[in-house]
């Protein structure tokens, strides 16, 4: 008998046990997930001029504005305000008895366009209780459509309106010579002396004005259509040139107004909403900085007023729409 037989069998304790490969965990509950954090609010955003944030607010333009607050209607913190003065988020403004928020927001202003038929007026007011453009408009809530600016009650085109008054001022103001295209069709012809005077200037009873471009576009027997670019908007300002010169305005429509042009699919009557990337555009075009940029109008290339453009015909010889290579809607 082998000897190692009979030896005592030694007990071999167990191991530590092993860990596994994939761990056993408690259930916890879900947590939502973290919120993405707000972004950075620029300086000079905290504080803005006076002026700038009531247009911004919707209660009309900046030059309305300014003369609101030098009539003494505009209080901040309970004293009257001052032409310039700065705000921030924690001023009380008052207009009258009206509080306004100041809020920073980088939230983009809505733009419409609108077809203006003859017969409508650009007023909430009538004494005569004519048709008002805005009854047309959609309604929305804790701001105003501005239209940018007017058309006479016989003038029909495109209209564009906004919510932001900042817009409208860039769009507007005189010093920023954005160009209006019009579609002209005159009882009678312009000689070529006549043509050649109404771009030098033609004096009117509020002074000097000039067309910037005047093209003929043909016509039929006493009716004459012609392409005019202003830089100006002025009360009647197209009507009154031509009349200056013993000629009488049939038919007045605007196509253009800066890099916006009426759509040609937009009937009478109607309106269309501009999308997100088209007013991201036009705020880029006109400087303003609601749209990420603060360039000011006028430096960068083809500024406001500076919208090159072409006008297709029809078969008749009548203008039809402009083709605009910048144009915000195609």
């Amino acid at each position: 008998m082998n000897q190692g037989d009979d030896a005592p069998k030694r007990r071999v304790r167990p191991g530590p046990r092993t860990t596994p490969a994939v761990g056993k965990t408690r259930r916890r509950p879900l947590r939502p997930p973290a919120r993405p954090a707000p972004e950075a609010v620029p300086a000079a955003a905290r504080s803005q001029k006076l002026q700038k944030v009531l247009a911004q607010s919707g209660l009309g333009s900046r030059r309305a504005m300014e003369e609101l607050i030098v009539g003494g209607k505009v209080r901040v913190n309970g004293s009257p305000a001052k032409l310039g003065q700065r705000v921030t988020t924690e001023d009380l403004i008052q207009v009258g008895r009206r509080q306004i928020k100041f809020k920073v927001t980088t939230r983009l202003p809505r733009v419409i366009l609108y077809h203006k038929p003859e017969g409508e007026i650009v007023s909430r007011d009538d004494p005569r209780s004519r048709r008002s453009v805005f009854e047309k408009l959609p309604a929305i809530r804790s701001a105003k459509w501005l239209a940018v600016g007017r058309l006479d009650f016989n003038t029909c085109g495109l209209l564009i309106f906004t919510t932001s008054g900042e817009l409208a001022n860039r769009l507007m103001h005189p010093r920023f010579e954005v160009e209006r295209e019009y579609a002209v069709r005159v009882f009678g012809r312009l000689s070529d002396e006549q043509i050649h005077q109404l771009r030098r200037g033609v004096r009117l009873s509020d002074g000097e004005a000039r067309f910037e471009l005047i093209e003929p576009q043909g016509g039929e027997r006493r009716n004459r259509w012609y392409r005019v670019v202003v830089r100006e908007g002025r009360n009647r300002l197209v009507r009154r040139m031509i009349e200056a010169l013993g000629l009488t305005v049939s038919r007045l429509m605007r196509v253009r107004f800066g890099i916006v042009p009426l759509p040609p699919a937009l009937k009478r009557g109607t309106w269309t909403e501009l999308r997100e990337s088209e007013i991201r555009k036009l705020l880029d075009w006109v400087g303003s900085d609601q749209g990420g940029r603060a360039d000011p109008p006028g430096e960068r290339g083809a500024g406001p007023g500076r919208a090159r453009s072409e006008t297709r015909q029809d078969a008749g010889g009548a203008p039809t729409r402009p083709v605009n290579r910048r144009a915000v809607v195609p």
